[in-house]
C-alpha cells in the first residue's frame, strides 16, 4: 500500500457509506412529525445514537487490530443496516431510540475502522494528507447523502430509509472484497477479561495522562466545544426548515447539496493553502471565528432567505476547521502515543453529540432560536480556546 492510488477505492466506497448515512436525516423531522411524536425527539434520538457509538468505539477499535479493519467494516456495515431496519419500522418514541441505540453501536465501528484503516495503510509521508483526504470526504458526502435523502424523500419518506439500508449493505460488503489486511495481533491471545478492560471506554479516558499536553488540551478543548455548538445547530437546523419554513425534505436535500459543493470548493482551495503555511493555528482561530460571527445572522435573521445565507456561511467554515483541527490533533500527537491520540479525538467529537443534541431538542421546546444561541456561545468560547491555544504555542517556540 505504498502508492497514493491504493487508497482511492477505499475512499471511494467510503464516500457512498457516508452518503447513505445521511440519506434518513433530512426525513426524519417528517417522520417525527407524522408520528406525532415529541419535538425533542429529533435531538433525543440522535443523543441516544451517538451515546451507543461512544461506549463501543473502544471495542471496535480493539476488534480493528485483531480482526483487521476489513472485518469491523464487513459486520459493523451491515448491524447499522440491520439498525436502520428498525428505524423504519418504529411506530413509538420507545421503538425510535432504541433503534437509534442499535444503530450507534455497530454505526460507530465504521468510522472508527476507517480512521484505523486510513492510518495503518498510509506511508508516513501521506499520513496527513490522507487524514485531510478523509475529513474531506466525510464533510462532503454527507451533504450530498442529504441531498440524495431528500430527493429520494419526496417520493415517500420511507423510501430513503430502505435505499439507506441497502447502499449500506452493499458498500459493507465492497469494503471487504476491496480492503486488504490490516490486522496487526492474533486474535487468539485476547482473553475475555483483557477486552473488557482495554475496551472500557472510561479505561481508554484514563490513558489520556500519557500524552496529554496544555496544547492538546487546549487543541480538545476548542475541538470539543466546536462539535458541541455544531451539532445543537446542524440537528436544530433541519427540524428548523421544516418546522418553521414548512420546507419539504427536498428542499433540506437542495440546500444540503449546494453546503457540500461550497464545502468541497473551500476545503480543495481555502482549507489546503492553509495546510501548506509554516503555522495553522491562526487561520484555524480565524476560521472558528468567523463561525461564531455567522451565528450572530443565523439568531437575528427571521426571513427565509438571509437566514440560510448565513448558514452556508457559517457550515463551509464549519467543515473547513474539521481538517484543519484534525491535522493539528495529528501533529501533536506524533510517536508512541499517536493512535491514543486520535482516538481521544474521535471520542471528544462523540461527547459533543451526544449532549449537542440531546440538548438541542429539549432547549427547542422553549425557544426555537435557543439552540442556535447556544451553538454562538459553543463557538465564540471555542474560539477563545484556540487564541489560548496560540499564546501557549508562541511561548513553546519562542
Amino acid at each position: 500500500m505504498k502508492k497514493r492510488e491504493s487508497l482511492i477505492p477505499f475512499f471511494a466506497v467510503m464516500f457512498v457509506f457516508n452518503m447513505a448515512a445521511n440519506f434518513v436525516h433530512p426525513v426524519t423531522p417528517s417522520i417525527i412529525v407524522d408520528l406525532q411524536l415529541n419535538d425533542y425527539m429529533f435531538g433525543l434520538a440522535l443523543s441516544a445514537m451517538m451515546a451507543l457509538n461512544f461506549f463501543f468505539s473502544p471495542f471496535w477499535g480493539k476488534m480493528a487490530g485483531y480482526l483487521s479493519s476489513k472485518k469491523v467494516l464487513l459486520i459493523c456495515g451491515l448491524g447499522y443496516a440491520l439498525g436502520q431496519v428498525f428505524f423504519g419500522v418504529a411506530q413509538t418514541e420507545i421503538q425510535f431510540l432504541l433503534a437509534r441505540m442499535f444503530a450507534g453501536a455497530f454505526a460507530g465501528g465504521s468510522y472508527v475502522a476507517f480512521l484505523t484503516y486510513t492510518v495503518n495503510c498510509s506511508p508516513e509521508e501521506n499520513r496527513g494528507r490522507n487524514l485531510t483526504i478523509h475529513a474531506t470526504l466525510i464533510a462532503t458526502s454527507s451533504s450530498f447523502g442529504y441531498f440524495v435523502g431528500g430527493m429520494i424523500g419526496e417520493l415517500g419518506v420511507y423510501y430513503a430509509v430502505w435505499l439507506q439500508v441497502g447502499t449500506l449493505v452493499l458498500c459493507a460488503l465492497a469494503h471487504f472484497l476491496l480492503c486488504r489486511e490490516d490486522g496487526q495481533q492474533d486474535i487468539h491471545a485476547l482473553t475475555g477479561r483483557q477486552l473488557i478492560r482495554e475496551c472500557n471506554p472510561f479505561a481508554a479516558i484514563a490513558q489520556c495522562r500519557q500524552y496529554m499536553t496544555p496544547l492538546i488540551a487546549l487543541l480538545f478543548l476548542a475541538y470539543g466545544l466546536g462539535n458541541l455548538g455544531y451539532i445543537a445547530f446542524e440537528q436544530s437546523f433541519n427540524y428548523f426548515l421544516r418546522d418553521q419554513f414548512q420546507l419539504t425534505s427536498g428542499y433540506n436535500g437542495v440546500i444540503k447539496a449546494a453546503l457540500g459543493l461550497i464545502s468541497l470548493l473551500a476545503n480543495s482551495t481555502l482549507c489546503m493553502w492553509i495546510l501548506k503555511q509554516k503555522r495553522v493555528s491562526p487561520y484555524l482561530a480565524g476560521v472558528m471565528g468567523i463561525c461564531t460571527a455567522a451565528m450572530i445572522g443565523v439568531i437575528f435573521f427571521d426571513a427565509m432567505i438571509p437566514f440560510v445565507l448565513v448558514n452556508i456561511l457559517f457550515f463551509a467554515f464549519y467543515f473547513i476547521s474539521q481538517p484543519l483541527m484534525q491535522n493539528q490533533a495529528a501533529a501533536l500527537g506524533q510517536g508512541q502515543y499517536s493512535n491514543l491520540v486520535m482516538g481521544s479525538f474521535n471520542a471528544v467529537k462523540s461527547f459533543g453529540s451526544i449532549f449537542g443534541s440531546a440538548l438541542a431538542g429539549f432547549i427547542y421546546e422553549m425557544h426555537v432560536k435557543l439552540p442556535f444561541v447556544f451553538g454562538f456561545a459553543a463557538f465564540a468560547a471555542a474560539a477563545g480556546m484556540m487564541l489560548l491555544f496560540i499564546r501557549r504555542e508562541k511561548k513553546q517556540t519562542a
